[in-house]
């Protein structure tokens, strides 16, 4: 192991076992100063835990941050405005928290002058590529220090040894080996590993944290309106809401409906592919909407050119990219394209599924005029489409009397 000359170090702290087992290993390891950074993004969890835990090592420089606001504000809502999703079904809420952590971290590093930081990500995932990422684009300069790419700890037994050993807390469910493991934030929960490996075994009910199942949520449909001002929504009923609180209600509308669950096997980006357990409720709920008030203020040729570029936009958060330079230019595109998408979007919520049954906005470019079956008194000339097929029928023509004389279609 390399050990490098670190004075202090900024650690991405959750209180857990794997965190705090890093933590006592950089002090005894690098004989270095550590501060611990723990972010509330709204996981749903008590933090005060983990940084009375901190104390209790010793550590003096204590940061403890409600992010909630900020993550949805300036992290998930600017990806929803790409309606992106990872491979065609992943909503990447764990890789949308990443940039978030990594940039407080830098912050928290240049504020108390610390030379390094360090995260708890193992080496076979993504979240390892995506702080390091995040740290290098903000801070050129800076050390990383990823403990389970040095250290000997390499098993759940070991680590247990070593925090015992250590004098550190150990939770009576963390004794032996753990069903699974979850990341959770105010946009999704993801569970993986154990008893998830297997992907031809269906998932535990057990897995589910976050919606009931959809066979128990109630016979009679949910019906509600969010409300869109420039591709972000702003409401729901009605009602103005926070960007973090608009999500809560969001997701406690689509647990109570069953919406949101997704077993997936992904690829990850290191290679190797994973099986994982997702739950993301007020997402599922808000992309539908989303869509349902694009289809009405987008124009055909803009929303299919942000259709055709989503899948790379999505490619490269999934992959850590939030703070390269081609993530911002196509989110300047994306931007560019949401000036219009204002107005209201009317859902029905009824066992999983989430429907649009309404949309309405002041920038509509949906003309009844033009597009009903009735007389429409001279909107649209019928006649017209004749040259039109015919322009666009030419070069299948001339390839069909080619085809006709001998030569290649």
């Amino acid at each position: 192991m390399r050990v490098k000359d670190v004075k202090k170090v900024v650690l991405a702290y959750s209180g857990g076992l794997d965190t705090s087992v890093i933590l006592r290993w950089l002090q005894t390891t690098y004989q270095c100063e550590v501060v611990t950074f723990t972010a509330d993004l709204g996981q749903g969890e008590e933090l005060e835990p983990a940084r009375k835990k901190a104390e209790m090592f010793g550590v003096t420089e204590i940061f403890v941050d409600d992010l909630r606001e900020t993550f949805v504000k300036d992290f998930v809502f600017p990806m929803f405005r790409a309606n992106a999703l990872y491979e065609g079904q992943y909503l990447l809420g764990t890789s949308i928290a990443r940039p978030l952590i990594a940039q407080r971290q830098i912050e928290i590093a240049e504020l108390v002058g610390a030379d390094a930081v360090a995260h708890g990500a193992t080496g076979k995932g993504n979240d390892q590529v995506r702080f390091e990422l995040g740290y290098y684009a903000l801070k050129p300069d800076i050390k990383i220090i990823s403990p389970w790419r040095e250290w000997d700890l390499t098993s759940r037994t070991k680590l247990l040894e070593f925090a015992e050993a250590n004098q550190i807390p150990i939770a009576k469910d963390k004794r032996g080996e753990a069903p699974f493991s979850v990341d959770a934030n105010l946009l999704h929960s993801s569970s993986e590993g154990k008893i998830l490996e297997d992907p031809a075994v269906e998932a535990d009910e057990i897995v589910y944290q976050r919606t009931i199942r959809p066979e128990d949520a109630p016979d009679e449909a949910t019906v509600i309106s969010v409300e869109f001002t420039q591709g972000d929504a702003v409401g729901i009923d009605g009602e103005m809401l926070s960007p973090a609180t608009l999500l809560t209600k969001l997701n406690a509308l689509g647990r109570a409906n069953g919406i949101g669950r997704l077993d997936l096997v992904e690829n990850r980006f290191v290679g190797m592919k994973s099986r994982g357990v997702y739950e993301t409720p007020g997402g599922t709920i808000l992309l539908a909407a989303h869509r349902g008030i694009e289809s009405i203020t987008l124009d055909r040729e803009a929303a299919h050119l942000k259709d055709s570029l989503m899948p790379r936009y999505a490619e490269l958060i999934y992959n850590g990219f939030w703070f390269s330079p081609e993530r911002r230019m196509l989110q300047a595109l994306i931007d560019e394209s949401q000036h219009s998408v204002t107005g209201r979007v009317r859902l029905k919520l009824y066992k999983g599924n989430v429907s649009v049954i309404g949309r309405d906005s002041p920038n509509s470019l949906y003309s009844m005029k033009h597009v009903t079956f009735e007389d429409d008194q001279g909107a649209y000339d019928q006649f017209d489409a004749q040259g039109f097929i015919k322009l666009n029928a030419l070069r299948l023509r001339l390839g069909a009397m080619a085809g006709r004389k001998g030569g290649s279609l």
